[in-house]
């Protein structure tokens, strides 16, 4: 019982802690910590400078800030404050029950990671080495395995937050070898000993909140959260060079209210690795009102300035929301609202590793200038996994509705496609207006995209589509109500191309028809339209290449 009261207790304390934080106007937390009050400041406030930080921009401060985190750690937990200025460190440790509060004009500026060749970095400083992760590495990538080698990371650490208006600017952090350099920012090799990779890395921590704080290049990964639970990420600014935010093997997270501008690789991007040891599906999942997009330069989206890459394809321009493409413990209950996309690539949901993707809805969601169609659902086959457990996983029980899409490609259209064996299960379309640029031709149409079973799930990975709107391929129970597929310029391929689709109904559908028809039927069973522009009403019990 003594145990029981002390947890309790501790539980008690850490919730007053965060309620006395909300009550704290974020302009008095720097004056209150200098309130003289033994070592630590008034209702329990750290201020890094009484701790010996610089806030510079030129002085390490990493030693000062991890104090200043020790200090409000032995005291039972309190709010670290960063005032005014420019913080530069390698890599921070995050303490249980202890608070960053970034104030505005405060900067944590990741130090140089050594060069190629270098032993040291900045100073002659390093980034904390990369754990081992063994024997777990060969069934996910490098920067998945690893949490230690960040500017700032938590392991097994628990009721914690990051806050404040201020930035994180990872300077010295890894993009990846294989990409080239971006603006003046040099190449560090994330496997390299020394280098860091991460702007935030947590792994298996739960209540946690990271809110109101901006990243700028946040290296490989602006977040990386691996086995998180009871996570809320509200009100972030991500402008950044790889991925945004990645949230793996998490449970019970609402993401809402962020910003992330990735050209190069993923905005907002669920996960479930095998990276803890186990397939831990990413489970009871909001994420709302956000904004992804792939086509701004670095850093011109928290400036405000908002500059396009130069007119013309882009070579990158990801930056979108999807699940995938680790795979293994799968994506369950997961809705997806009021999010806007732009210059970026549309959803993608991807079970290949073995994973349940299964009870997701998406809705309310506007889109514009992607560089492929506005979805991409595959259940595949790539397994990379323990292979006496790993097997072909579920895709079902997926609704997306309200989704309007301006100015599409015409080499790829929206892709539903399982493999022979595993259809794509109980999946409802309804009210979604998708406008193409069209120009397909009669020889498009005639593609037949090949299978690729075990193929890294992207679009394109079946290269040009013989459909202008939806490629429908292994499915089973499909519902499209209310959708109207618009062409910029007339196209010779049909609207939509259904491949072993069995029980499928199509209601209320607007599309222009090609001269061959709007529908391309290919081994279809179970077939029903109606009051349809695009088609005639109709009912099939099977049809094999056949257009209507």
């Amino acid at each position: 019982m003594k145990s029981l009261n002390g947890g309790r207790r501790d539980f008690l304390r850490a919730g007053s802690l965060g309620m006395a934080i909300a009550a704290i106007p974020a302009a008095s937390l720097a004056a209150r910590a200098k309130e003289k009050d033994g070592e630590a400041g008034s209702a329990g406030v750290f201020d890094v400078r009484r701790y010996g930080a610089t806030g510079d921009g030129k002085t390490l401060d990493t030693a000062a800030v991890n104090r200043t985190i020790e200090a409000a750690a032995a005291a039972g937990g309190g709010v670290v404050v960063f005032p005014a200025g420019q913080y530069l460190c390698f890599s921070i440790h995050l303490k249980s029950n202890v608070h960053l509060h970034l104030e505005e004009g405060s900067t944590i500026v990741a130090a140089d990671s050594p060069l190629p060749g270098q032993q040291t970095g900045y100073n002659g400083g390093t980034y904390d080495a990369a754990e081992p992760n063994t024997p777990w590495e060969a069934y996910q990538d490098y920067g998945h395995n690893h949490w230690h080698n960040s500017l700032i990371w938590g392991e097994n650490i628990h009721d914690f937050s990051i806050t404040g208006t201020g930035l994180i600017y990872g300077k010295g952090l890894s993009f990846g070898a294989s990409r080239a350099a971006r603006g003046n920012y040099p190449i560090y090799l994330a496997e390299q000993a020394g280098v860091g990779n991460k702007a935030i890395a947590l792994k298996n921590c739960h209540n946690v909140l990271l809110r109101d704080f901006s990243i700028l290049k946040g290296g490989h990964f602006g977040l990386l959260l691996t086995g998180v639970d009871n996570l809320t990420i509200d009100n972030l600014k991500i402008d950044t060079d790889r991925d945004g935010m990645d949230i793996d093997c998490c449970q019970n997270v609402r993401v809402s209210n962020c910003t992330v501008n990735s050209p190069w690789d993923d905005g907002i991007c669920p996960k479930s690795s095998f990276a803890l040891g186990y397939a831990r599906p990413t489970r009871n999942v909001t994420i709302a009102n956000c904004f992804v997009s792939g086509c701004y330069e670095l850093g011109t989206v928290l400036d405000g300035t908002f500059k396009r890459f130069p007119a013309g394809p882009h070579a990158y321009g990801t930056g979108r929301i999807k699940c995938g493409t680790e795979s293994n413990g799968g994506f369950i209950n997961i809705t997806i609202t009021g999010c806007v996309f732009e210059g970026c690539r549309g959803y993608a949901l991807e079970s290949v590793d073995g994973a349940l993707l299964e009870d997701i809805t998406i809705c309310n969601t506007t889109m514009r200038d992607l560089n492929c169609g506005p979805l991409f659902v595959r259940l595949g086959a790539r397994l990379r996994g323990p292979k006496e457990s790993t097997k072909v996983g579920v895709a079902r029980r997926i609704l997306i509705d309200n989704l309007t899409c301006h100015n599409a490609p015409m080499r790829l259209s929206s892709e539903l496609s399982g493999i022979p064996g595993y259809p794509i299960e109980d999946m409802k379309l309804s009210n979604i207006y998708v406008e193409t640029a069209g120009g397909g031709t009669a020889e498009m149409a005639q593609i037949q995209p090949p299978e690729r079973e075990n193929g890294y799930p992207e679009p394109g990975m079946f290269g040009p589509m013989p459909a202008y709107g939806f490629f429908l391929r292994h499915m089973r129970n499909l519902e499209m109500s209310h959708v109207e597929i618009a062409t910029k310029t007339a196209d010779a391929r049909p609207a939509i191309y259904l491949a072993d689709v069995e029980r499928t109904d199509f209601f209320a559908i607007t599309a222009a028809r090609a001269a061959a028809g709007a529908f391309a039927l290919h081994n279809v069973k179970d077939l029903r339209i109606g009051w349809s522009r695009a088609a005639a009403d109709t009912a099939l019990a099977s049809a094999d290449n056949k257009m209507l």
